[in-house]
């Protein structure tokens, strides 16, 4: 397998602040995903560094996103994260393990989606 770069992408994202560096507003735009300056108000960006084996991240959250908001954001981010952890390991039974914690989170936080 051939590891050369044939193409580069970029993916921009925007924090407005106010006078004590607090985000006040977020856009983000993806040029292969079309996206051009869509509002945000909360962010988890994750890095691996490799030769520290440690992860750099950026964790930022509008100053009017609500807790009601956050709750359901992290609900929804930590079953992606089980998605993902699957997809990218296969480790199939602790994912449905964190997915199980997900619905307890989802239960404890009251952000479970109504059913009729």
């Amino acid at each position: 397998m051939d590891d050369k770069v044939v193409k580069t992408s970029a993916i921009e994202v925007k924090i407005g602040m106010n006078e004590n560096n607090l985000p006040v507003r977020m856009m983000w735009s993806a040029e292969d995903g079309e996206v051009k300056d869509a509002e945000a108000s909360a962010m988890l960006l994750s890095f691996w560094d490799p030769k520290a084996k440690n992860t750099m991240k950026i964790d930022l959250w509008t100053k009017d996103m609500s807790i009601e908001e956050m709750k359901q954001f992290f609900h929804q981010t930590l079953l992606t994260l089980s998605e993902t952890f699957e997809k990218a390991t296969g480790e199939h039974k602790i994912c449905e393990d964190l997915r199980d914690y997900c619905y307890h989170f989802a239960e404890k936080m009251n952000v479970l989606p109504e059913t009729n």
